[in-house]
């Protein structure tokens, strides 16, 4: 008699958010044979167009997912960066791979184009739930019963927050954001403005020792991205939710009557596409509880200036999902995926310094140096550490050899 063997059954996963780190683990858990879902709360894939960095270790796990050659047509390929003085004068224009910018064949992309070219490579082979979010999770020894703000309830084995640095799954699961948010000191307002100035393919940079200003074009359309971001001794947490107390914020921390500066706050207390949020990392002992683990920003944050935040998201969910098609038990799968990814968090989150970088000193002093050196072209700022963007080798995770069931 022949012994009839059941196909085994797939894994399901919900996945919260889908931003970057949520479609990538979608993709990665897909491939390897796991029933995928991803509810998402705004009505479609938010996009946006200001530039995300894809570097080192990074490049290697989208390269894995045949996204690369999408990605290099897409790259920014700024060719300048000018930084002015407080007066608006020019302390220097310099060529971005004298800066070593772009090195190491690094990414600059738009951020609406990798969530775009994210949301292409999976839309049809996982499902998708928009205008929804979880309200609640029951972790059951068989699965997690997910009940939805829209009212339904299913239940699936594994739930995974990939829902950026205000994540809701984390909340629920381990309690209030203060508890694991690091504020660095600083808040930043981002939104688009007219291109007056016809800059083509490069930013502008203006400083002083508690305010920064940016102008970046990523093209030469009529638009560019700017950037208003300042040091503020206490976390206004009211105001992530209150876009007008948001505007008043930004406009008070910039008085200044010089450079574009007046014309940036007029900008952007009119912008609709404006985003506002503070200059934070996310720090954690643990990035799972039960059968619910966080990836990305979720997390980890390292903060805007590091530059690593969506490589950090792209990196994570690969080792996530490898780990979990090498392991049945989700326990372990989980306490792998931190042994492996916890050091890489680690050193990219260092880069931040507590809120004070070489290109965007925050103190009087460090401005000094940093223009000095700019003018001289004897000591510019450091090459971007990309020993620190490498320092993780991806590893090596096999198919699974039936659905869902680990080699």
């Amino acid at each position: 008699m022949t012994e009839t063997h059941r196909p085994v059954p797939k894994r399901s996963v919900l996945v919260s958010g889908a931003s970057i780190a949520g479609p990538a683990i979608a993709y990665w858990l897909h491939r390897y044979g796991f029933d995928v879902t991803i509810v998402e709360k705004a009505g479609t894939v938010r996009g946006g167009g200001y530039p995300i960095d894809i570097r080192g270790t990074a490049l290697e796990a989208v390269r894995r997912m045949g996204l690369l050659p999408q990605l290099q047509k897409a790259h920014v390929n700024t060719h300048r960066i000018t930084f002015v003085d407080t007066d608006g004068s020019t302390i220097a224009a310099l060529r971005t791979e004298t800066m070593g910018i772009g090195a190491d064949g690094d990414l600059e992309v738009q951020r609406g184009d990798l969530t775009e070219i994210l949301y292409d490579a999976v839309r049809d082979s996982v499902e998708f739930l928009f205008e929804d979010s979880i309200a609640a999770l029951d972790d059951r020894p068989g699965g997690i019963e997910v009940t939805f703000r829209g009212g339904t309830r299913r239940t699936f084995d594994l739930v995974i927050g990939a829902d950026g640095i205000h994540s809701h799954t984390r909340r629920l699961i381990l309690g209030p954001e203060e508890r694991f948010h690091h504020y660095l000191g600083a808040c930043f307002a981002g939104f688009t403005l007219p291109n007056h100035l016809g800059l083509s393919h490069e930013g502008m940079l203006w400083n002083t020792p508690s305010r920064r200003a940016a102008l970046y074009a990523v093209g030469s359309g009529r638009r560019v991205f700017g950037l208003l971001n300042f040091r503020r001794s206490d976390l206004p947490f009211d105001a992530f939710r209150d876009l007008d107390a948001q505007r008043e914020l930004v406009a008070a921390a910039f008085p200044d009557d010089c450079w574009e500066i007046p014309r940036m706050v007029a900008e952007m207390r009119g912008a609709e596409d404006l985003f506002f949020d503070a200059v934070s990392q996310i720090r954690m002992s643990s990035w799972s509880l039960g059968r619910v683990a966080l990836v990305g920003d979720a997390a980890y944050a390292p903060s805007f200036l590091t530059g690593q935040g969506t490589s950090l998201a792209l990196v994570g969910a690969y080792v996530l999902a490898g780990e979990l098609v090498a392991r049945a038990d989700h326990a372990q799968a989980f306490d792998a995926y931190e042994r492996v990814m916890r050091p890489f968090v680690t050193l990219n989150q260092q880069l931040a310094n507590d809120g004070d970088t070489e290109l965007f000193p925050s103190n009087e002093q460090s401005l000094q140096e940093r223009n000095a050196a700019l003018r001289t072209l004897s000591a510019l700022p450091a090459d971007p550490p990309h020993a620190t963007f490498s320092a993780l080798t991806l590893p090596d995770y096999d198919l699974p050899t039936a659905s869902g069931s680990p080699s």
